[in-house]
């Protein structure tokens, strides 16, 4: 079984959330994708949010870790082989940049949803998660402010 190391950001402004598509999924995601060789899981969140959005990001808290094991299809005559999937997501807020589509990579748009609109969109299960562990993180900080 393969196994792949991925870093993404969760990016929400006034409501709306940034969400890249998956072409060979068709399927929106958070922004973000796989470790490379001896490269720190925030770098990597920094590097792939800058590659398929445009954006220049700071991440802030951790907000969720966890693993799918995905099922890939494989050319005929080939045994499908699955993957081991470990997501590490961030908050992350914009740095600088311009919204701007990834050329020749895993996802071909970058767009702003408003929260309310995620539930109708064909979207992988990390977006969910993402969203899930953001608002969470926003009731704790909220509950730990004086009244």
């Amino acid at each position: 079984m393969d196994i792949r190391v991925a870093a993404y950001g969760v990016i929400i402004v006034d409501g709306s959330i940034l969400l890249t598509h998956w072409h060979e999924g068709r399927k929106w995601s958070l922004p973000g994708g796989g470790v490379q060789d001896r490269e720190q899981p925030a770098d990597a969140a920094i590097r792939e949010i800058r590659e398929e959005s445009g954006f220049t990001a700071t991440l802030g808290p951790l907000l969720s870790a966890d693993s799918i094991i995905i099922s890939r299809h494989a050319p005929p005559g080939v045994a499908p082989s699955p993957m081991h999937s470990f997501r590490i997501v961030y908050e992350a807020t914009i740095a600088s940049g311009t919204l701007t589509h990834e050329r020749d990579g895993s996802s071909d748009e970058a767009r702003w949803f408003a929260l309310d609109e995620v539930q109708s969109l064909p979207r992988v299960s990390l977006v969910d998660i993402g969203i899930s562990a953001w608002q969470e993180s926003r009731s704790r900080e909220q509950g730990a402010l004086p009244g």
